[in-house]
């Protein structure tokens, strides 16, 4: 599997994993949050032959359902945007985490058939008792070398919420965000929008 297809797998694996599992209880520590719905996901992934095959109406409904509890998807959508999501108006950005949502999903969808013998092993979690926001920093080994995963989470008054993903050195939020401030340096917020919802219509086909 090519690096590409590693990003792909492993972030459409993280929105699964999220939106499968049983919400976080508000004293999970984060790695050990981390730990339990990663290894929940690999055993959904390997036993579900409609995820393996791409299935988006099935992830699309599981997000729907569960993801929005466990990851603060507007924070996410709102740091992929940048500077420009102050200036959107709330139905600007309820339109943008709708299609974000939807492009994650749709995008990456297709990748988890290449998910077979994968296992995930830790690195030691440093973090103080005060820290609001860390990152649980992670492997999946398989054939080849090691692929980097990382997971950045916040502590809020419901537990800790993932709203990053780093995968071989690369943060989610910003491969986005230089892609969302080129278009809409050009074409306004309306024209991500727009833009947004062409490809996803174009990956639902």
């Amino acid at each position: 599997m090519n690096r590409r297809h590693w990003l792909a797998a492993i972030t459409i694996s993280w929105t699964s994993m999220v939106a499968m599992v049983a919400h976080a209880t508000p004293d999970e520590a984060p790695d050990a949050l981390i730990k339990r719905i990663s290894g929940e996901v690999l055993e959904v992934v390997k036993s579900d032959p409609a995820i393996q095959a791409g299935d988006t109406a099935k992830i699309a409904e599981l997000v729907d359902t569960k993801i929005m509890p466990n990851v603060n998807f507007e924070r996410m959508t709102a740091s992929a945007v940048g500077r420009y999501w102050r200036q959107a108006s709330a139905e600007q950005k309820s339109k943008l985490q709708s299609e974000f949502k939807t492009l994650l999903v749709r995008t990456y969808s297709g990748a988890l058939a290449e998910i077979r013998d994968q296992t995930l092993s830790y690195r030691p979690f440093r973090a103080n008792p005060s820290d609001t926001e860390v990152v649980v920093r992670s492997e999946v080994r398989g054939r080849g070398e090691p692929i980097q995963l990382d997971y950045r989470l916040e502590k809020t008054e419901s537990g800790w919420k993932i709203f990053d993903l780093n995968v071989l050195g690369v943060w989610l939020v910003q491969t986005y965000r230089s892609q969302f401030a080129q278009e809409i340096s050009t074409k306004g917020i309306d024209g991500l929008i727009a833009t947004l919802s062409e490809r996803n219509k174009a990956n639902a086909s």
